[in-house]
């Protein structure tokens, strides 16, 4: 059976519901953003993160416009980033596709993100709640403030696992942690059910960045970006982390600050990649993202809706198992 279909199974309706209303937001008089819409849409993936809202929403409640609008708000918002970012990474794919900024150019790309945001803000409106309304708008200023301190930190000789697990927090674990409470939100949780729910996005999110970290050491047509991408903008990822702190030599730690510099060749990319994973860099990532799944299980325990519960794990199992 396809994990997804045990996932979405407790959520199927809603999901599909979803789909419908995610759909309908490219209906425009402007051609050219219709043009520019549809072809995000065309190429909007699983859309994993609104499926985990949903289910924590019906772990705590019925699922309602509430729900729908939020996760709605969110994943426009997610959408507008994931355009932005193409731009800034020059980007010519995205999920194997061609990006926004290839197929219309840059100016086109960050007006039609920008309408994306601006989209967003407008479905969560519809909520009439303030507080959800704080949760995305905080968001969006801790999605961009992650970015801006990657950039800085790109170019600092800094090697440090701290670093990569703030920014790590600031930007792909902070969406899943807000998809998680707004779901809760939605249905009027508890606040401590609220706040447990939000834990439980945030470990989500970290196994997901190191699931995604962990495809650039290794060569796959079906993700979209060659391997080494990630260092060629001069990321430092959790595996080459690991081995620079524990097994670097003087050379390894040269190469690392020619990598920062940008003068790095694609040959000395790949001699440190590839001692990376000689060194155990993939091995010791895995084992930090079952330490977060262990994480997570303990705080879904105090919870008995099976159904929901095994979804969430399934979701979990997911993530961290998924080949792109």
């Amino acid at each position: 059976m396809n994990p997804l279909d045990v996932i979405i199974r407790p959520v199927e309706q809603e999901y599909h519901h979803f789909q419908s209303l995610y759909d309908n937001f490219t209906v425009t008089d402007n051609p050219l953003l219709r043009e520019v819409l549809n072809h995000i849409v065309q190429k909007k993936g699983k859309q994993m993160r609104p499926i985990l809202a949903l289910l924590f929403a019906k772990l705590f409640g019925e699922i309602g416009d509430s729900t729908y609008n939020s996760s709605l708000s969110l994943e426009l918002l997610h959408t507008a980033s994931l355009v932005h970012d193409d731009v800034i990474d020059e980007s010519d794919k995205r999920r194997g596709q061609p990006s926004v900024n290839a197929s219309f150019g840059n100016k086109v790309a960050v007006l039609s993100g920008d309408y994306l945001l601006s989209i967003s803000m407008l479905y969560m409106a519809r909520t009439n709640n303030v507080e959800m309304a704080r949760v995305v708008s905080k968001l969006a200023q801790t999605l961009s403030d992650g970015e801006l301190f990657q950039l800085f930190e790109s170019r600092e000789n800094v090697v440090s696992e701290d670093v990569y697990f703030l920014i790590i927090k600031k930007k792909t674990a902070a969406l899943f942690s807000a998809c998680t409470r707004l779901g809760a939100l939605s249905v009027n949780a508890s606040p401590e059910d609220v706040e447990r729910a939000a834990k439980i996005g945030e470990f989500i999110g970290v196994c997901f960045q190191i699931k995604d970290d962990i495809f650039d050491y290794f060569e796959s047509a079906t993700l979209g970006k060659p391997t080494g991408s990630d260092m060629r903008e001069g990321k430092l990822t959790l595996p080459i982390i690991y081995t620079v702190r524990n097994f670097g030599t003087d050379d390894i730690h040269r190469k690392i600050e020619q990598l920062k510099a940008g003068s790095l060749s694609d040959n000395e990319i790949h001699e440190l990649i590839e001692f990376a994973k000689s060194h155990g860099g993939i091995a010791y990532a895995e084992s930090v993202m079952r330490s977060y799944r262990e994480k997570v299980l303990a705080l879904l325990a105090e919870y008995d809706n099976k159904e929901i519960v095994s979804a969430i794990i399934a979701y979990l199992d997911y993530v961290i198992g998924r080949e792109k």
